[in-house]
Order: C-alpha cells, then structure tokens, then sequence
C-alpha cells in the first residue's frame, strides 16, 4: 500500500522535483576558510533555517492540491476546478394550504399557499461529503460516458447503499435506477449537482 501523500510515484516532501535536491545543505555552499568559523557558520545556519519554506510548500501542497488531505477552503477551490460546488439546492418537501379536492397537505393557518413552484433551500455538504462529490466529478470528467463508466461512477458515490445503475433504453434515453430510498440531499446530488454525465442530444431520466 502506497503511503498517505503520493501522486503515483510522487511522495510529497520527499521525491525531488526535477534536479532539485530534497533536502538543500547548506555546508556545500562554504567555502573551507570559513568552514571553521561558529559565528559564520552560526549565522548561514539561521538563515538557511529562517528561509526554508518546504514545510510551508508541502502544508500549500496538502491543503489545496490533495482532495485527500484538503478541507474547507482548500475544497472549495478544488471543487470549483472540477466543475461541483459545495452549496446545492435541495427541493422541499414543506406543506402547502390547499382545497377540498386538490390533494389537500395543509391545514387554514398552518401552512402557506402553494405559489405554483417548487420551494429550494441551499444545504452546504459536509467535507466529507463533498470530498466524495469532488472524487466523482473529477471521475466524470474523465469518463467515456459508456454505460460501465457510469455506473462505476454511482458505485463511487453511492458505496454499499444498494443497488443502483445506468440502464439505456435505446432510444436516445437513459435512466438513473436506485433501487434504494435517497434522501432529498442525495436527490439533488443526482439531479442537481451536475455530477452524473448527460450526454448532448440524450435526454436523462430518474427512478428513486
């Protein structure tokens, strides 16, 4: 297993970056008068070690380019590279006041009248979660957009949930099938977050 930090082969804060050296000693840089000299030496020393900034590159490195080791800001902007964001809408499910024989959900001075559009609220995900939305988009974005690159893709979003899949239907549709109950913020990952593909002249459908 591959230590936490690696791009491939790349370990952060060890692998040299082209010629330059991991580690920079500056005891090559004297010249063997001074070699000798503590107050000399002393002060190269400090300013070697006042100037280092591979602590603070690797930190920069671990923050915004790793979506393992990233979180808040440094997931927003990783988000906004890939094309998701953390803010989704989500529809809700509040009751409306309605008539006899209209499908009645609310009662007189409980609940508003229905306005004839669905109401939305924004729900920001947890890094977690959107850590996963992150994975997946940057997946998708990537993807050949065949029926088992989708479907890897669900796998990758929905990790034992239950069953889920792409399924076409051969007829310039394709259906999303869960198999399995979401929750409204899952419903809006789907249909919302723009993280499952759509591909151009196909119209996309969901069954949850």
């Amino acid at each position: 297993m591959k230590p936490s930090g690696t791009i491939g082969d790349f370990i952060i804060g060890e692998s040299p970056i082209g010629q330059v050296p991991v580690t920079f000693d500056f005891n090559t840089t004297l010249i063997s008068q001074y070699a000798n000299s503590p107050i000399l030496y002393t002060l190269i020393e400090n300013f070697n070690l006042y100037i280092d900034q591979s602590k603070d590159i690797d930190a920069f490195f671990s923050m915004y380019f790793s979506v393992d080791s990233a979180y808040g800001v440094g997931l927003d902007v990783l988000g906004r590279i890939v094309g998701v964001n953390r803010v989704i809408p989500v529809i809700s499910t509040a009751g409306f006041f309605s008539f006899a024989g209209t499908n009645p959900n609310g009662e007189f001075g409980q609940n508003p009248f229905y306005s004839g559009q669905a109401l939305t609220e924004n729900f920001e995900l947890s890094d977690d979660a959107f850590r996963t939305l992150i994975f997946a988009k940057a997946f998708a974005n990537i993807s050949n957009n065949s029926i088992a690159s989708i479907n890897q893709l669900l796998l990758l979003l929905f990790p034992n949930r239950g069953v889920c899949y792409v399924q076409d239907n051969e007829d310039m549709t394709i259906t999303y099938k869960f198999l399995f109950s979401l929750t409204l913020v899952e419903q809006s990952i789907v249909v919302n977050s723009g993280v499952l593909p759509r591909t151009s002249g196909v119209s996309v459908s969901y069954s949850y």
